[in-house]
């Protein structure tokens, strides 16, 4: 097998096997950080050993008991500065192989302290979002860096740093305690909506959408249901298929936006509306009501079964908004609130609403309120007003390709 041939071998097993892989280690060896650097280390020797011998018939298997020889060289090392290694060194040898180390008895565990880990609340958002990417998604920091728009260097640092304030405040590879079960989830789900908000919305860039990072996000909801099938978990996942079902109509074939009323809902994919419906019904399954995910997940279900914008039930969306801002208010939730009121009771509710948050200020660095704004003061007939605000939203827009449906609405109104 050739290199390219290797290093396309390696990126796939990794892809798909990287969280057992480093929870494994992790296990093992008791260092979360280690764990990490020894999964990379055994890539490096992947890329070389597999362009000679080629691929061996257990990938993953082979990975890890690199890993695992790669531990007990690095014990033994440090034996000769620190006596605590030189045991450690003597107790890793007697372990068992890599099959035993890899049992699917254990790996689930493995897995769910690896995303608890990764998302400790000790570390900052973005460090979160970079190592859970790294380390339980699989993706280079060079991937990352792309999604999200930053220097490769910029990723690496975070990572660097994420894991050196793991270990300074000597958090152990463990699933939390029951008490801390609930504020531990609540940062994984928070991880995984961010990465996929990023990817439905990008924020920057040329692309509206980026597929890749949402693709990432549903695939971690979906282990996240797997590894703790709590309500909220089904909400968000539930939240991200209905999402996502409408990507195939919301742009052109040229990448532009497509509003949701110009949108072909013969695309949109019915597969991900069954899925997204299903796990919604699991999260009101429990009887206990639902969370922030669940209720955005019921909106996105009232979008996903209308035939049309008018055919919409925006009442029981205005109704679910409001549920959303008394348990997570947020200024995003009062303007999808602004403009839901617009769409159940005429754009002159909405507007007022609009107004109401611009003048409290905390949407000002945001190019939505001046968007949304404009819109509503379109359909009310006050085109020098509506052009200034688009105007304004464009200018403050870092997407190009969002900025472009806004210049075309400025060209329209001309």
């Amino acid at each position: 097998m050739n290199s390219s041939g290797a290093r396309g071998a390696v990126e796939t097993v990794w892809r798909m096997e990287s969280a057992r892989i480093v929870g494994a280690l992790a296990r093992y060896t008791g260092d979360f950080a280690l764990a990490e650097d020894l999964a990379q280390e055994a890539l490096a020797e992947a890329l070389v050993s597999w362009s000679v011998n080629g691929v061996p018939e257990q990938p993953a298997a082979w990975l890890l008991t690199t890993g695992r020889r790669r531990a007990i060289d690095t014990f033994r090392r440090r034996s000769a500065l620190d006596e605590r290694y030189a045991v450690l060194a003597r107790e890793l040898s007697d372990e068992p192989g890599a099959d035993e180390l890899f049992s699917y008895d254990a790996i689930d565990d493995d897995v769910l302290a690896l995303m608890f880990t990764a998302c400790h609340p000790v570390l900052s958002k973005e460090a979160r979002i970079a190592l859970t990417l790294r380390v339980v998604g699989g993706l280079g920091s060079d991937e990352i860096a792309k999604a999200f728009l930053v220097p490769v260097a910029t990723i690496q640092a975070r990572i660097t740093r994420a894991k050196k304030t793991l270990a300074a405040a000597r958090v152990p590879f463990a699933v939390p305690e029951s008490h801390e079960l609930d504020e531990r989830l609540g940062s994984v789900l928070q991880v995984i909506y961010l990465v996929f908000t990023e990817g439905s919305y990008a924020s920057g860039g040329d692309d509206w959408i980026r597929t890749g990072l949402t693709d990432e996000a549903r695939r971690l909801a979906r282990m996240m249901v797997k590894l703790k099938p709590e309500p909220e978990v089904f909400g968000l996942l539930a939240l991200l298929e209905l999402t996502a079902a409408r990507f195939p109509a919301r742009t052109d074939d040229a990448g532009r936006p497509v509003l949701l009323e110009d949108q072909d809902r013969r695309r949109w994919d019915s597969s991900a509306i069954r899925r997204g419906r299903a796990a919604l019904e699991r999260a009101a399954a429990a009887g206990r009501g639902l969370g922030a995910y669940g209720l955005q997940a019921s909106i996105a279900e009232c979008h996903a079964v209308a035939e049309s914008v008018a055919a919409t039930d925006w009442p029981r969306i205005v109704v679910l908004y409001e549920a959303l801002g008394r348990l997570a208010p947020s200024p995003v939730v009062e303007l999808n609130h602004a403009v839901a009121v617009a769409m159940a009771s005429g754009p002159a509710a909405g507007l007022e609403l609009v107004d109401a948050i611009s003048a409290n200020g905390r949407l000002g660095a945001s190019h939505l309120l001046p968007a949304v704004r404009g819109e509503l003061l379109n359909r009310l007939g006050r085109r020098e007003e509506a052009r200034s605000a688009l105007q304004e939203a464009a200018a403050m827009c870092g997407n190009s390709a969002e900025r472009a449906a806004l210049e075309a609405k400025i060209r329209a109104l001309e």
